[in-house]
């Protein structure tokens, strides 16, 4: 493209920030985080990233999804101002730095010795079945929000959910351009609007926000927080990362498509694994969420044809500003469960969808029986098994033993003519 003004260049960054908005304060609005410094995290791994990544990979990281199973098991869908909040967030603090570091050593593995090695331990037979499992696991939640207030079936809430489910599929499916891109923050609003009436909106924490979100004394706690590393904690979410790895690899793969530049190759996805990692790392030591690389984002740089990387460190500094100022976090907050379940209904059901699309396309043949076993036990262990204990202190999640066992059978069992179907 042409070079862009600095106007311009701002306004297609503030169009990035609004492209990962909805979707990344929907994260601390569900886990109990919080959500300014959610934003500056994710503001703060994008720069990180970039640095990492020689300014190459026009990559924005907001908060991961596939992280949420393993950070509401740790929090215990307690928040801030519950008691042994900050124990349980010090310990997740230290399993997302754990996360992290997986990231970085995986970088440092494929360096040395190849992505098409370590791709082995991850295929898609393994990968497809493990992020559906993902997705399923938080469905009962996500029924919770949308259809309960405090506890009890509401036919209030219900409309609600119907109309944030019905806004975000009709955007999606019928709209076109940069707002094709945001039928999320649509849905959420449309959803506090009708929530209004309903009396559902409580601003309570508006007024009590601080103007600056880090002279909030609650923000500096959390801020201030230091880590533990604690093994439960650490089983429940470190993991996680051997997943969200190789939808790390799609979405570079994805955005090298949509610019027409192999990042795979230049900087490296061992680079962008790496910055990927160390923004996660960082996240968690501040007390955010994990970040990944945003699909929405490599929406909008197809839609614009523009793939200045510039553009998504603006974006980026406009998130850490918004960090800043505690009165949008406090508004956010503000937004009721139905809507925050509808949202979940959708979002949760892309997280297996994306599962089914790894399987759609790799063209894997069910009517194998290695297949059909490796995808079954995954299933029904990953679902089946809240958590096994270890020791009386340690427990594994379903989810990391779902994906252990799928890795040791995609290793053990013997790779046949028909695994895949023929194109």
């Amino acid at each position: 493209m042409n070079e862009k003004t600095a106007n311009q260049k701002l306004l297609l960054g503030f169009q990035h920030v609004l492209a990962m908005f909805g979707a990344t304060v929907l994260v601390p609005a569900l886990t109990g985080l919080n959500t300014s410094i959610t934003l500056f995290c994710a503001g703060l791994g994008t720069l990180v990233f970039h640095l990492i990544t020689k300014k190459k990979v026009p990559v924005f990281l907001g908060s991961s999804f596939a992280f949420m199973g393993g950070i509401i098991a740790v929090l215990g869908g307690s928040k801030m101002g519950d008691e042994g909040f900050l124990e349980k967030l010090a310990a997740l603090k230290g399993a997302l730095i754990v996360a992290g570091l997986i990231y970085v050593l995986f970088a440092l593995l494929i360096k040395l010795v190849g992505y098409e090695k370590i791709n082995r331990l991850l295929p898609p037979i393994v990968t497809g079945p493990i992020i559906i499992v993902i997705g399923l696991r938080l469905s009962g939640s996500a029924i919770n929000n949308a259809f309960y207030v405090n506890g009890e079936f509401s036919l209030n809430a219900c409309l609600v959910t119907l109309v944030v489910v019905a806004t975000a599929v009709i955007i999606s499916v019928y709209t076109k351009g940069i707002i094709n891109l945001m039928p999320i923050l649509f849905a959420i609003i449309i959803g506090f609007l009708v929530c209004i009436p309903l009396g559902f909106c409580d601003f309570t924490n508006v007024a009590n926000a601080h103007f600056f979100s880090f002279m909030d004394q609650d923000v500096l706690a959390q801020l201030l927080c230091a880590p533990t590393f604690k093994a439960d904690a650490i089983l429940a979410v470190a993991p996680i990362a051997f997943v969200t790895l190789i939808e790390h690899v799609g979405d570079i793969t994805t955005n090298s498509a949509v610019c027409g530049q192999n990042f795979m190759v230049d900087p490296g996805i061992h680079r962008t694994i790496a910055g990927d990692g160390i923004a996660t790392a960082l996240a968690g030591l501040l007390g955010g969420p994990a970040n990944t690389t945003y699909g929405e984002n490599t929406g909008v740089l197809a839609v614009t044809k523009n793939y200045d990387p510039s553009v998504i460190r603006i974006a980026a500094v406009i998130a850490i500003i918004m960090g800043i100022f505690g009165k949008i976090g406090g508004f956010i907050s503000c937004i009721p469960g139905p809507v925050t379940g509808g949202i979940s209904i959708i979002l949760y059901g892309m997280i297996s969808a994306v599962g089914v699309r790894i399987l759609i396309n790799s063209r894997l043949n069910f009517g194998n029986s290695r297949n059909l076993m490796i995808a079954a036990l995954i299933f029904v262990v990953g679902i089946g098994c809240d958590s096994v204990p270890v020791t009386e202190t340690v427990t594994i999640s379903g989810l990391a033993l779902a994906a252990l066992i799928g890795m040791l059978l995609a290793l053990i069992l013997p790779v046949g003519k028909d695994d895949v179907l023929e194109a």
